[in-house]
């Protein structure tokens, strides 16, 4: 079964940048789809970002269009999720998640169900 490890949360004030990371323990390029999802204190987990098997298709919810950035590392089998200009309602536990579904050249984060492998998440936490 594929493991994830998501690293890279942490404090920031509003305004500044994260970079998470999201390390597969083998090949998900041409494999799997990566999605980014989150989930604020007592609210339903979300779908933030997602990036296609082959890296051509990307999605973003719009809340975070224009300042989230998801790219694929494809020689160390690594997920980027680079987060700018954050905003306090960012703030959450972050996962990556991995959908079987080769040669994909779209994604969706809007259905957390088609995911099946998922990491234990990384605090992002955004505050002066």
């Amino acid at each position: 079964q594929l493991q994830l490890m998501e690293s890279g949360g942490g404090l920031v004030q509003p305004g500044g940048s994260l970079r998470l990371s999201c390390q597969a323990s083998g090949r998900i390029s041409d494999y799997y789809i990566i999605g980014w999802f989150r989930q604020a204190s007592g609210k339903e987990r979300e779908g933030v970002s997602c990036i296609s098997s082959n890296g051509v298709g990307t999605e973003y919810r719009d809340s975070v269009q224009g300042r989230f950035t998801i790219s694929r590392d494809n020689t160390q089998n690594m997920v980027y999720l680079q987060m700018n200009s954050l905003k306090p309602e960012d703030t959450g536990v972050y996962y990556c998640a991995a959908d079987w579904n080769p040669r994909s050249t779209s994604c969706t984060a809007h259905h957390k169900g088609r995911y099946r492998h998922w990491g234990q998440g990384t605090q992002v936490t955004v505050s002066s």
